[in-house]
């Protein structure tokens, strides 16, 4: 990851004292210096895609910065980019409007649904944008043996993935299976082994003590799951990077910012872990982050680190997240720095509008979708007892409640009870064709009628369904087959939107405007239907068995806690 090239050291030596012309002089700027702490004025001078320095420089172009902010390009640390629904290319677009410069991305997603072929393609897929893209390799395909994912990436897979890549592929992605290191799984321990002591990334919700101690002992130095001051604290005490996470579905950032202070804040990090395409066209991405812990009472300069240098010197990334001499010029002018409020954005010198990006041309994925013959008696329940295990969502959070309720009952049946915001939920494999169904109850979704569907279902993405009646249940499970994958929303026996995700089921080769317009009108659909706010990501994690406490896999209800499958009815 050297940036300078070892035959122009010369060349840049004299640039740097001024002897040729810049490229571009930054001048009058007051410089947020992530590196010395302060905010101080530059003229900053860019060569060749790279940082000069600061002072009176000639160069061919000048931008007058007339005292507003220049900061460094932000660093995403952590994200699953199939979560936004669109193709790196598009969100590179999108976030590097944002200010985005970096990205370093988990594909664990397409992984599970493709394997090596789909860390491949995300490496194809991202290649030669304007935005640098580096990617962790998935440690977790499957994640459990409590669920069917369409997929195997073995220890000597990540090993071959590493030697394959070096240059793009940084570490150990989330290690989720806490329990394997714990219990010193061979395969997991094998997969740690493989990483060679490089860079690993944690995963460790609601670990404490003395598993805490051993789980890092094994390997992961970060964490991005702590949802409690407590569980931060911890973490950082005991060495772990933090990252503080404002994702679409996961906002942790208010709970944790008491936790920063001027000594520890060099071990924190932004990461947004998952941001779909609606939040990155109107909300934005790590600038969005920035504004909100500003808001939160830190200091600026501390929340730009926290989205620059932290994540930067984290990852190994040589000669990015600081505007100093020799690094990579990433960076943009900010008419406020409180408000966050982006003017200009550069990458690697250049402003944002003169960059292109378009796709790389290559083969998409084909069909990833076989799911085996449906009906409606594939969703009944059967009852077998009085009360029964219900998972109870939690606004705003991951994990997940278990509640006890005695269902509704027609004939000898359990059945949806929308009065008490009681919808039945299904997990269909879809990788194998194999007929296997994992049948619940959930609370919190908010349906009144119809049916939601969705073959984005973490982390296996096998086709989860939720609904009110059987017959639609059925309906919207068909309709995201017939598309081959895919979000959908039906009610009383009728489409009422549908949002085709060709690409591993996770992603829309569409533009992302497009996308984000179908996902906002699914949303507006299922809202008439009582759903909650941005209900198809809320269904996404209910199939998620490594995030406490129930969760719902093709295999069945999963006791997360336990860490192992558990009866849907109580005794």
């Amino acid at each position: 990851m050297q940036l300078l090239k070892t035959g122009n050291i010369d060349r840049y030596i004299d640039l740097a004292r001024g002897r040729g012309e810049a490229d571009l002089l930054l001048r009058n700027v007051r410089l947020v210096n992530v590196l010395s702490g302060e905010i101080h004025l530059a003229d900053v001078a860019i060569a060749e895609g790279l940082f000069l320095g600061f002072g009176d420089y000639s160069a061919r172009e000048v931008v007058e910065g007339e005292g507003r902010y220049l900061v460094p390009g932000l660093i995403e640390g952590h994200i699953h980019i199939e979560s936004s629904q669109i193709l790196p290319s598009e969100f590179a677009r999108l976030a590097a409007a944002r200010g985005t410069a970096a990205v370093v991305a988990d594909p664990h997603e397409i992984a599970n649904v493709m394997g090596v072929d789909g860390v491949e393609f995300m490496l194809a897929a991202s290649c030669g944008l304007p935005v640098s893209f580096f990617f962790m390799v998935p440690s977790c395909v499957p994640t459990t043996v409590m669920e069917t994912a369409g997929a195997v990436i073995d220890a000597a897979a990540v090993a071959a993935l590493l030697e394959k890549y070096p240059d793009r592929l940084l570490g150990l992605a989330e290690v989720m299976n806490f329990p394997g290191v714990i219990n010193r799984n061979p395969e997991t321990m094998a997969k740690i082994a493989a990483a060679g002591g490089g860079i690993i990334d944690g995963h460790a919700p609601q670990l404490s003590g003395l598993d805490l101690n051993s789980y890092i002992m094994a390997g992961p130095g970060s964490d991005h799951e702590a949802t409690t001051l407590d569980e931060a604290r911890e973490k950082l005490r005991l060495g772990m990077h933090l990252m503080l996470r404002e994702g679409s579905r996961e906002h942790n950032l208010d709970d944790l910012l008491p936790i920063i202070n001027r000594y520890n804040s060099a071990n924190c990090s932004l990461v947004s872990d998952d941001r779909h395409v609606l939040d990155l066209l109107h909300r934005g991405h790590l600038d969005y982050s920035i504004r909100k812990a500003i808001a939160g009472g830190l200091a600026p300069i501390v929340a730009v680190q926290m989205a620059t240098i932290n994540p930067a010197r984290y990852f190994g990334l040589k000669g990015r997240g600081a505007v100093a001499p020799g690094y990579r010029a990433d960076c943009l002018l900010l008419d406020d720095l409180e408000s966050f409020t982006i003017s200009q954005v550069f990458l690697a010198g250049r402003p944002f509008d003169e960059k292109d990006f378009v796709a790389p041309q290559l083969p998409l994925p084909g069909n990833t979708v076989s799911v085996a013959g449906l009906s409606e008696e594939s969703f009944v329940i059967s009852a077998v007892g009085e009360k029964i295990k219900v998972i109870g969502i939690v606004p705003g959070q991951l994990v997940t409640r278990e509640i006890i309720v005695a269902p509704k009952f027609e004939q000898n049946y359990a059945v949806a009870d929308p009065k008490r915001d009681l919808s039945k939920l299904a997990v269909i494999e879809r990788h194998q064709g194999s007929g296997r169904i994992g049948l619940g109850f959930v609370q919190g979704l908010g349906l009144e009628r119809g049916a939601l569907a969705g073959t984005v279902a973490h982390d296996s993405h096998n086709l989860i369904v939720a609904g009110t009646s059987d017959a639609d249940m059925l309906l919207v499970a068909r309709v995201v087959k017939e598309m081959g994958g895919g979000l959908a929303v039906v009610a009383d026996g009728r489409i009422m939107g549908r949002l085709p995700l060709p690409v591993a089921g996770l992603m829309s080769v569409e533009k992302a405007e497009t996308t984000a317009a179908a996902l906002k009108s699914l949303q507006d659909q299922a809202a008439l239907l009582g759903a909650v706010n941005d209900p198809f990501m809320t269904l996404s994690f209910l199939a998620l068995p490594v995030i406490p406490s129930l969760k719902l896999t093709d295999r069945g209800l999963v006791d997360v806690d336990k860490f192992s499958l558990t009866d849907l009815w109580l005794n």
